[in-house]
């Protein structure tokens, strides 16, 4: 059993050093959040469980986060989420793979504002996006923010006519990033 996790931990470690000779960033505790504001109720919920890498060399930047994993105010919120609206059982992960259009300087600490345009994969519905989003370089740390609206009919989620002032038909979605492999430690 030794033999098997060391094997195990091996080719991770293999695989994560790949990924920086590569120039690929990895992060493992992206917060996503969204806000849903309501004439009923508002309501927010976050995870800080996301996963992204970026590609330095090509611009590249996906992100993927289970679905399970954000936590509500209320329970009973949280449930009705996952059973009712984001069927989690049966699409447990939302996606997105894109690419940020501006050229950046990772080398050079600043803050660049770009758009980032891609697919987000949400309730097994593929949709176009194009956000604004912030980077933010210092010392090599590499960090950036997101702003941007989700129309839930264009991912095929449903809101019963009885509800649709508790739920908005559109949320806010916030996404904030911070790459743990560092450019100030590869150099």
């Amino acid at each position: 059993m030794k033999k098997i996790l060391f094997i195990v931990n091996l080719i991770a470690f293999i695989g994560a050093g790949e990924c920086l000779a590569q120039g690929q960033l990895v992060s493992r505790n992206v917060l996503l959040s969204f806000f849903s504001s309501a004439p009923i109720e508002d309501i927010k919920a976050e995870t800080k469980t996301g996963y992204s890498i970026l590609d330095l060399q090509t611009n590249n930047i996906y992100f993927k986060v289970d679905i399970r994993s954000f936590k509500f105010r209320k329970g009973l919120m949280q449930e009705h989420f996952n059973e009712n609206y984001m069927e989690s059982d049966k699409y447990p992960y939302a996606e997105f793979k894109g690419k940020i259009k501006e050229p950046v300087d990772f080398s050079k600490d600043g803050t660049y504002d770009v758009t980032v345009i891609g697919d987000l994969l949400l309730h097994n519905v593929k949709q176009n996006y194009s956000a604004k989003a912030v980077l933010s370089i210092k010392n090599g740390n590499i960090s950036g923010s997101s702003n941007f609206p989700v129309k839930l009919v264009d991912h095929n989620i449903k809101i019963p006519t009885l509800l649709i002032k508790n739920i908005a038909e559109v949320v806010q979605v916030t996404v904030n990033v911070t790459y743990e492999n560092t450019l100030a430690k590869k150099m």
